[in-house]
């Protein structure tokens, strides 16, 4: 229980210590030393649009220019792909570090050869603790509850809506922001889960949240039935699972899972 307490706290504290804070869930936003940066600093949509890949690229060890270029525009010829990743470099670099004296490494960016990716220890970013923070709770999930529940919730307080949402139409953002839309969904359902016997009412606006962002998420729905029955709602549990079983009947033309049906049938011969 300690290790796990002790993970908490580092990923908790990890804010207070980076100069770099990057925001990307509901909205996008860059705080330098504190302080946002305003978007007309960024100048071309082309050095937010190199960044914003770095960020959803963090996880590739090196990124070579060329597969960047491709990547983010690939409708341009190399002459035009080359100046326009050095004009973007720059302006990225000199955006995040306007006082950074020439000839100096970048602070936030790791160059080697003709690669290039994030220097995340300098960095706090939102999508990447909300990782830390999942994964932190899916470990403490079934002997330390009291810890998963506050990873739990500290990773929803983060989130704040889909990945980069001005990047919707970039191919290159897509596999990103569903993997954190998935990641968000199991959050809110498992602690709805935790939370069922003690506050059955939070339970259900977590499974409303979740299924806000996947209205067929078929747990979501049965943690709200239960939710209910707890309450001692009979009738909302009852309406909740006719709800369930429209959507599913609309969007795929199937019927709700067996257990879902099995506490439909608890709930009726109440």
């Amino acid at each position: 229980m300690k290790s796990l307490d002790k993970r908490l706290d580092k990923i908790l504290e990890k804010k207070s210590k980076a100069s770099l804070w990057i925001l990307t869930l509901g909205k996008f936003e860059v705080h330098r030393s504190g302080e946002p940066i305003p978007a007309k600093e960024w100048g071309r949509d082309k050095t937010l649009q190199l960044f914003q890949y770095l960020v959803t690229a963090r996880k590739r060890n090196g990124l070579h220019k060329e597969q960047i270029i491709t990547r983010i525009w690939e409708d341009a010829g190399q002459k035009d792909g080359d100046r326009d990743f050095k004009v973007a470099l720059h302006g990225m670099v000199k955006t995040l570090e306007p006082n950074r004296k020439s000839r100096t490494d970048a602070k936030y960016i790791t160059r080697q050869g003709l690669t290039y990716q994030l220097a995340m220890e300098e960095i706090w970013l939102d999508v990447e603790v909300l990782d830390e923070l999942v994964t932190l709770a899916n470990e403490a999930l079934h002997d330390e509850n009291k810890i998963a529940k506050k990873a739990y919730k500290a990773a929803l307080e983060i989130y704040n809506g889909i990945y980069l949402p001005n990047r919707i139409y970039n191919d290159w953002t897509s596999a990103e922001r569903e993997r954190i839309q998935m990641l968000a969904i199991t959050a809110h359902t498992t602690l709805a889960e935790l939370l069922l016997e003690k506050k059955p009412m939070e339970s259900i606006r977590l499974a409303q949240e979740a299924l806000q962002t996947d209205p067929t998420w078929e747990d979501a729905y049965r943690i709200q039935m239960q939710g209910y029955l707890n309450s001692g709602n009979r009738p909302q549990a009852l309406k909740t699972y006719k709800k369930c079983k429209t959507i599913l009947d609309k969007e795929f033309g199937i019927e709700p899972l067996p257990e879902t049906k099995a506490l439909l049938q608890r709930i009726e011969n109440l």
